[in-house]
This record gives C-alpha cells, structure tokens and sequence, in this order.
C-alpha cells in the first residue's frame, strides 16, 4: 500500500493537477463563501458541493462535464429542502433517505452523469444530516451552493482547464439488460436493503451520528459491480479509517480549532483524496478521516470519543453494504469478471479488424479509438478481478491465474497498440501474410468468446522482421495462452463471488 502510493507512477502528472486544482477549486468556493458573509456551515456546505462538481463529474468530453456541473442544482437543491423539512420526521427522513440512495445508484444506468447527479443527490441528503440543517437556512445554503459550483466551474473550465488538450477518454457503456436483469436495478435494491440495515444499526449506536453508516454503506458500493469488489471496497474504507483516526487526532487536536492550521489541514486532506482515488481507496478514505476530523474541529465537536463511533458507524455500514450484496440479488463477480473480458476480447477482434482495414489502404479505417476503448475495457477487468488478485486473498492458485489472465490481456493490449501504430504508419503496406495472421486472430477471438470451438495449442509462427507480422503473432499467442484460464472447468471457476 505504502508502494503504490509514495512509487506510483503519474503519467503526465494527471493525478498532481488533479489534485491541486481542487485544492484550488475548493479553497476558492470557501473564501468567496467567506468574503459574501456566509456562516461557517454554509460555508463548509459550499466547500462539499465543490469537492462533489470537482471530483465525481467524469464526463469523457469537456462540453459534458460542464453540462453535468450545470445540472447539479437541478438535483441538489429539492434534496436539500427536502432533507431540511423532514428533520424533525424521524420515519419520513428515514424513508425518503434511503429512497434517495437508491434512486441514486439506479441513476448509473445512464453513465457518468447519471452517477453524478446521482452522488450528489445522495450527498445533499447526507450534508443536511451532517451540519443539522433546517428550512431557515435553506436559502443561505442554496447561495453558497450556488457561489461554490460556479467558483469550482471557473477554475475547471476556465482557468485550468487540462483537458481541452488531452484525447476524450473511452468510457465503457454500462452492462445492458432490463429489469432485474440490469446490474445498475439489482444493485439500486442491494443499496437500500444495505442503507436500511446500516441505518438501524446506526441508529442504535448514536442517534446522532447515524448517518455516518448510511454514507459508508453507499460509498462502498459507488464504482462496484459486483459482490467480491463490493466486499473488498468496504474493507477498505474501514481500514482507511482505522489508521485515519489516529492520524486525525494527531494532526487535529493540537489545532484547538485555529482557522488558519485548520484550513491547511482540510487543504491537505483534499489534497489527499484527489491524489491517492485513482491509487489506494485506503488511503483515500485515510484522507477523508483526517479532512472530516479538522472540518469537526473547525465546528468545536471534535473528541477521540466521536472519531471512535465514526470507525464503528463505518464498520457497521461497510458490513450493511456486504450483507445486502451477499443476500439480496447477488451479482457474481465471476459473471461480472466474464462479460468485461469477453467485450475486451472482442474489441481486441474490432481492433485487428481496423488495423487490418487501414495496412488494405482504407482511408476511413483507424484503429486507435478502439484502442482506447479497449485500455478503459481493461480497466473494468482489472477492478473486477481486484478481489482474487487481492494480497489477503486465501484463494492462492485462482489469485495466480487470474494474474496470469491480467498479464496475458496486458499483452493483448500492447500487441494491439503496436499494431495500431504500425498501422498507422502511411509507408506501411499489406500483404497475404497480414490478411492470413489477422484472419487467424478474429478466429482466435471467437473461440475465446464461445463462438467457435477453442485452439488447444499455441501456434508456432518463423521469426519475421516486419513489424505488423511480429504483433499479430505475438497477440495470437497471447489469445491462444489465453484459453486454458478462461475455458476451466465450472468445477474450477476463476473467480469466486
């Protein structure tokens, strides 16, 4: 964990300015809050809408991004007066919180606006219950809301906007079906039934603090899909949290809440999320803990006792969200493991087609957006495969063929690139060897997929110079190596949920 997060590396240093615009981004929403003469927990109402535009708006095209920040609002603010007028209906707050949640994970059906809007929906609710807002100070919040998403916008869109110079990334289209059959409705039901339980649990452990396990039951399962991730994430959070209190009172308690220490802490904390969310959700969650322990000591309620019930709430949600994604409508992580690597798979064939097309003379052929569909695609494989691959896994033979699978798709994709960029190349040409090799992988593809039957031997090919040649058949290769894991006995799965 200490690897990944002080040795990692970060490509063009996406992670860093990622992480220092929102520090920006925030910092700026906080002090405009400020200087309009907000109150503190408008103001720190304003810092959370901002974090939320900042970092769950992930929208592939820069246009989109900012169409989704624009519609916020548009969810936000009836979840908020909504909150705000049930404060004092315990039963009606309850129900309308957890219909929130699951409206807000059902809501992934249509993308990453939809799971934006969506989170953000969930965290209007969660805020409310957070800072103890009431319909009076709906107004003073629906200002500093306002305030925060434009000086986030400003700073995203306008003064440091990377991404107008970056390549629009591929975005996997979510898993289809209808009904019960979608994964987004199945998991909408896990995510009450999950809420339901954390929130009666939370209730009895503090009947002010309870929402904290509602938030961590819906954070586990933001970005799952299936039960083995689900079960992995929640022992995250709770281990990020364990080791964040410790931290937190180290960092926070000697403050005494002074403004200025106080304000640079929750700067480093935000600093922290954006930094490690693409690395470490432990560490992630770590910063989280240290960022709501100066936010509480800025409030004057901070003590050990109350970071303790925070770890328990966390505890007590993660375990909702297990229960309920082991119980109810289960989603394998085998099945999900299945359907990522067979549309990887099958991109790798549109890949080789393309590429194909283009070394043929087609001028409209172009293999490189399907090459990029297919490192998003790999990234889906990855995180469904994490809880075999995981280091505590006791699964030691089905961790290392899973392994194997990753590193022989790895190879598919390095193949692909290289062949795309071959392709790409306006002096390369084609010949019957490269119509051949390419016909030989689409096969190999659809025997992987179960459309014909499957290879039993890795093929043999003569050492060749030409570049295009050398990448096909080292990807038929791959693909053919690639049948013993995935075609395993149903005995011998190679993943289990």
């Amino acid at each position: 964990m200490l690897r990944r997060a002080f040795v990692a590396q970060d490509p063009g240093r996406m992670r860093l300015r990622f992480a220092c615009r929102a520090v920006l981004g925030i910092g700026l929403a906080v002090v405009v809050c400020g200087l309009v003469g907000h109150s503190l927990v408008a103001a720190i109402t304003g810092g959370l809408a901002a974090l939320l535009a900042l970092f769950t708006v992930t929208d592939p095209t820069v246009r989109g991004q900012a169409v989704t920040t624009a519609l916020l609002p548009a969810v936000g603010f009836p979840v908020l007066a909504l909150a705000a007028l049930l404060h004092d209906h315990p039963l009606a707050r309850d129900t309308a919180f957890l219909a929130v949640m699951g409206a807000g994970v059902y809501a992934r059906r249509w993308g990453p606006r939809g799971h934006s809007l969506g989170v953000f929906a969930f965290m209007a609710f969660f805020t409310t219950q957070f800072l103890h807002t009431l319909p009076g100070q709906l107004p003073e919040l629906y200002s500093a809301v306002a305030l925060s998403l434009l000086c986030a916008a400003a700073v995203r869109f306008g003064l440091w906007c990377y991404e107008r110079r970056l390549t629009a990334p591929a975005v996997p289209a979510p898993p289809a079906g209808t009904g019960l059959a979608r994964v987004t409705t199945r998991q909408a039901v896990q995510a009450v039934t999950g809420g339901a339980v954390a929130l009666m649990a939370g209730q009895l452990m503090s009947d002010q603090r309870w929402y904290w396990a509602v938030g961590a039951t819906w954070w586990v399962f933001v970005n799952t899909a299936s039960r083995g991730e689900t079960v992995v994430r929640g022992f995250r959070r709770v281990l990020g949290t364990l080791i964040g209190i410790p931290v937190g009172l180290a960092v926070v308690v000697p403050l005494h809440g002074a403004p200025v220490p106080t304000a640079l802490v929750v700067a480093a904390g935000v600093f922290g999320i954006f930094y490690t969310a693409a690395l470490s959700y432990t560490w992630m969650m770590l910063s989280v803990t240290v960022m709501a322990g100066a936010l509480y000591g800025s409030l004057g309620v901070l003590d050990p006792g109350l970071l303790a019930l925070r770890l328990g709430e966390t505890a007590v949600g993660a375990l909702g969200a297990m229960l309920a994604v082991l119980c109810v409508l289960p989603v394998t992580t085998h099945a999900t493991t299945d359907a990522w690597i067979q549309r990887a798979l099958r991109c790798v064939h549109a890949c080789t087609e393309e590429a194909a097309a283009r070394l043929s003379g087609s001028a409209t052929a172009d293999p490189a957006p399907r090459v990029a569909e297919l490192e998003a695609l790999l990234g889906r494989v990855r995180l469904s495969l994490a809880p075999l691959v995981h280091p505590l896994s006791p699964l030691r033979a089905r961790r290392a063929r899973a392994g194997h699978v990753l590193a022989l798709l790895d190879e598919c994709a390095r193949e692909v690139r290289g062949l795309a960029s071959v392709a790409a190349d306006p002096e390369a040409s084609h010949d019957a060897r490269l119509a051949a090799a390419c016909w030989r992988v689409e096969n190999a593809v659809e025997a992987l997929t179960g459309r014909t039957a499957v290879a039993s031997a890795v093929p043999a090919h003569p050492a060749v110079t030409e570049p295009a040649l050398a990448h096909l058949h080292s990807l038929e290769r791959a693909l053919a190596e690639l049948a013993a894991p995935l075609h395993s006995p149903p005995s011998a799965p190679l993943v289990t949920a």
